[in-house]
């Protein structure tokens, strides 16, 4: 809807929207007298800061007695009417106009069923606002914002620039072509109906913005030399900045504060190597109306990219034909060092048989830099090595020279191939057999693999036939297939094109010669004849109605439970002949159909293929290796052949792989291997299984050296378990008490003072025992003297059963050869004792001692002579008591 902006073209708006109504309640006179919406009225809305203007009931404003349950219709879409309620919230209509709402009841009774209310809204301008606030950088400032929200300024008023800023339009100011100061703006709303003009003010300060500067980088190429950057002043990278900004940066660490401006570029690329590296200048505004501008300096480390194992691969080849048309399309790719993504610059050189060069914009994505090379750079045929010199980024600063090394790459522009002048050389050929034709003389093909599409005249006819073959050294060879030669004589081939399949290059022929059909073999009374076998067995075949020939090559195939075809020559007397199928070709048992597929003459080499000439054969199945396992028995139990598993009359035992004569069952056997054949009812025999026979012959064990020496004194007590520990065997141990029919023993026995031990070795399986068992006395002397030697002091042999003799504990263990002497107080000698009679009960067992056999209470004197390592007899006393 167009914008009202007089008191006239708003009363003209409303007269239209009158008559229109008019008509229509006239209209609608002319056939009924009711009138069940009620009468049009109109409402002049001036103020609409007033919470009344918010919920205006225009049903309750129609004239007469109104029908409710109508329907309005804001046919203006003013956007204030809620239609399902009728009322109308005057602020949310946007412009100040007038406006007619329709109410309509559908009653069939009543035929002027409408009614109006017309609204006219006066203009809103909003509030008043000496204190709005924007920045000179701003170059859109929409003055209505400055106006208030509730209720909104309407939009179809007039904005005046009363400070003569130069910069509004409309209600939008450019703030940056008013520059920095403070102006007033006017707002109007045009008077309508009884409604007076409305006018709000807008007194705006721009504040000035501030200014961070112009900034300039420092490019630098890893390669160069860092140590004249160690104290670079950031400020002698910038120009025209407010003063008082402050320094940041993202991760160098370089700023020790906010004012610091001096960096080190050379520990930023020893600490962080290539990179951009920014250095934020932030100068902050005068007002809050602005933001805070930053300017950036950045210091640019560009990496040096290394080209030098990368790979050039340039395509396509061509032919000669397509030199006008080719497109060269490149590819870099990359090596040990990766291509960044992006785009960059290629330099190259070709060289060949016309020298150019270039420079091209190129693409790298995922590794690979690709781009075009005009084909102009390759007139002519021949070979052209394209290198390239150079590479830079596009969008870098070019601060490194890359390295490149040897990126280089053949292209090729291929002769077409010509035959014309060569020749065709072909021996006369059979019926439907495949015949070589010798291409030679073309000195201009180069070697490499062809194909030729030719056509048949004469006595067999063909056309655009095809035949791929290679060349080397101008000669090549292929076939003309025998579907293509069916019938006997005379035929002329005729190349009409060649391509060589190695560049694609193809172009038209005319080159030809003639050849001779000769006949195939007559094969209509061919019969063969096939006996049954064994398996492993070679088979004889007998072929007949071979006629006149001399001689053949059959050709023929097995199927069946076997799968082969061969090819023999035979010689062929009164018209037959025999061959033989090798054990070989036919390795499985069962029905097996031969059939003779092909029957060639040896003179005319012309043969009849495709054929049929059947017999069928068995070949009986080979019993299934038995099965056996290796088997031992003990050399005690002297074992024959017939010991063996499995036995009977359809089993034969030899005594190596290939032996022909099979063992007799009385044979003695011996550790080693023996094999196991069976025969079928078809007397064929199973292949052999082999088993290992072992005779176990138990050796007797052996002791470690001093392995018979325990200490007696040890915790826990020396056992039959340790004196195992000493023993060598390769089996199971055995102990017994005797050397035959002893006692086993148990290896939790403690061990006894020269008791001797009988040992016997086993196998693995403790089924064979060693003949003889090995004998071992023990000692239990073999102690360290480090345990303590404690001799008593006295004892009391008066029968109680406790301390009722003298004797040294462990002595015998510790010093096996020890005597001791007792004395009494007058020196004569008591007692004599050894580790055989170590105890003295308080008798005197010398006859000599010239005193009573009783010694009787007090004390007596005691000598010990250890008898070992020279040790010194130790003397003392010891005091009896009964």
């Amino acid at each position: 809807m167009p914008l009202i902006n007089s008191n006239s073209s708003l009363h003209n708006k409303a007269n239209y929207f009158h008559y229109l109504l008019l008509s229509l309640l006239f209209f609608s006179s002319t056939v009924s007298k009711a009138q069940c919406a009620g009468t049009s009225t109109s409402i002049t809305i001036c103020d609409l800061t007033d919470p009344a203007s918010q919920s205006i009931n225009l049903f309750n404003l129609l004239g007469g007695t109104p029908t409710p349950g109508g329907t309005w219709t804001d046919i203006q879409q003013s956007g204030g009417l809620n239609i399902a309620t009728g009322i109308l919230d005057a602020t949310q209509i946007n412009e100040s106009d007038i406006f007619v709402f329709i109410y309509t009841v559908n009653d069939a009774a009543c035929v002027i069923n409408t009614a109006t209310v017309t609204v006219t809204i006066g203009g809103y301008a909003g509030i008043d606002n000496f204190t709005a606030s924007a920045c000179s950088d701003n170059n859109a400032v929409n003055l209505f914002q400055f106006l208030g929200n509730f209720p909104n300024p309407q939009i179809n008023g007039v904005w005046s620039d009363d400070s003569g800023s130069g910069a509004l339009s409309n209600n939008i100011l450019d703030a940056t072509a008013s520059g920095a100061g403070q102006f007033t703006f006017t707002y109007t709303m045009p008077a309508i109906g009884s409604c007076a003009e409305s006018t709000a003010k807008v007194v705006l300060t721009v504040h000035l913005a501030p200014e961070p500067g112009n900034t300039s980088d420092l490019v630098l190429c890893e390669t160069d030399d860092m140590s004249i950057h160690t104290n670079l002043n950031l400020l002698d990278y910038i120009t025209g900045q407010d003063p008082g900004g402050r320094w940041s940066e993202g991760a160098t660490s370089e700023l020790s504060g906010p004012f610091d401006t001096f960096i080190n570029v050379e520990n930023i690329f020893n600490t962080l190597g290539p990179g951009t590296y920014n250095f934020t200048y932030t100068v902050q505004p005068s007002h809050p109306v602005c933001s805070r501008k930053t300017s950036t300096v950045s210091i640019i480390i560009e990496e040096q990219l290394d080209f030098s194992t990368t790979t050039l691969q340039v395509t396509s080849d061509i032919c000669e034909n397509q030199i006008p048309i080719a497109i060269y399309t490149a590819t870099i790719r990359q090596g040990n060092e990766p291509i960044p993504n992006g785009s960059y610059t290629i330099q190259y050189e070709v060289t060949g048989p016309l020298n150019s060069s270039g420079s091209v914009i190129g693409t790298a994505i995922a590794g690979n830099l690709t781009f075009n090379i005009p084909n102009l750079s390759f007139p002519s045929i021949g070979a052209y090595t394209v290198r390239i010199i150079n590479i830079h980024e596009t969008t870098g600063f070019g601060a490194c020279q890359h390295i490149i090394g040897n990126m280089t790459d053949i292209v090729n522009v291929f002769p077409l191939p010509r035959i014309n002048s060569g020749t065709l050389s072909i021996n006369n050929a059979c019926q439907s057999s495949n015949i070589p034709v010798e291409l030679s003389g073309n000195t201009n093909l180069p070697d490499g693999n062809y194909q030729v599409t030719f056509t048949l005249s004469g006595s067999n006819v063909s056309s655009n036939q095809v035949a791929t073959f290679s060349v080397t050294g101008g000669v090549g060879t292929f076939l003309i297939l025998g579907n293509l030669v069916p019938n006997v004589g005379n035929t002329t081939i005729r190349i009409i094109r060649i391509q060589n399949l190695d560049t694609g290059c193809q172009n038209a022929a005319t080159l030809s010669q003639e050849f001779f059909i000769n006949p195939k073999p007559i094969t209509t009374n061919v019969a063969v004849a096939v006996n049954n076998f064994c398996e492993n067995i070679p088979v004889l075949v007998n072929v007949t109605g071979l006629g006149n020939l001399s001689a053949v090559i059959i050709t023929y195939s097995i199927t069946g439970a076997n799968t082969a075809t061969e090819s023999i020559t035979i010689p062929i007397t009164a018209g037959n002949g025999n061959f033989i199928i090798p054990a070989s070709a036919i390795p499985n048992a069962g029905p097996n159909v031969l059939t003779i597929t092909g029957i060639t003459n040896t003179v005319t080499l012309c043969g009849s293929n495709n054929l049929s000439i059947t017999d069928t054969f068995i070949i009986y199945e080979l019993p299934n290796a038995p099965s056996a396992n290796d088997q031992a028995f003990c050399s005690t139990e002297n074992a024959t052949v017939a010991d063996l598993i499995p036995n009977g009359n359809n089993y034969q035992w030899y005594d190596s792989a290939t032996s022909t004569t099979p063992l007799n069952p009385s044979t003695v056997l011996i550790s080693g291997n023996y094999w196991v054949s069976e025969t079928s009812i078809n007397n064929c025999p199973s292949d052999r299984s082999i088993i290992l026979v072992t005779i176990n012959q138990i050796t007797t064990p052996t002791l470690t050296t001093d392995g018979q020496n325990f200490c007696g004194l040890d915790s826990p007590a020396p056992t039959l378990a340790d004196l195992t520990a000493n023993v060598n065997f390769n089996g199971t141990l055995f102990w017994f008490d005797a050397a035959s029919n002893g006692n086993q023993l148990s290896e939790t026995d403690i061990l006894q003072d020269g008791f001797t031990y009988y040992g016997f070795d086993s196998d693995a399986s403790a089924t064979c025992i060693s003949e003889i068992g090995l004998a071992v006395t023990i000692s239990l002397t073999n102690c360290d003297e480090d345990f303590a030697l404690m001799i008593p002091d006295g004892f009391s042999p008066n029968g109680d059963g406790v301390n009722d003799t003298f004797k040294i504990p462990n002595i015998e263990f510790l010093f096996p050869n020890y005597t001791i002497e007792i004395f009494n107080r007058y020196g004569n000698l008591m007692y004599k004792g050894n580790r055989n009679i170590p105890n003295w009960d308080g008798k005197s067992n010398q006859s000599n001692a010239n005193i009573d056999g009783m010694a009787s209470n007090g004390v007596y004197f005691y000598i010990v002579n250890f008898n070992k390592d020279n040790k010194s007899p130790k003397q003392g006393r010891l005091y009896l008591n009964r």
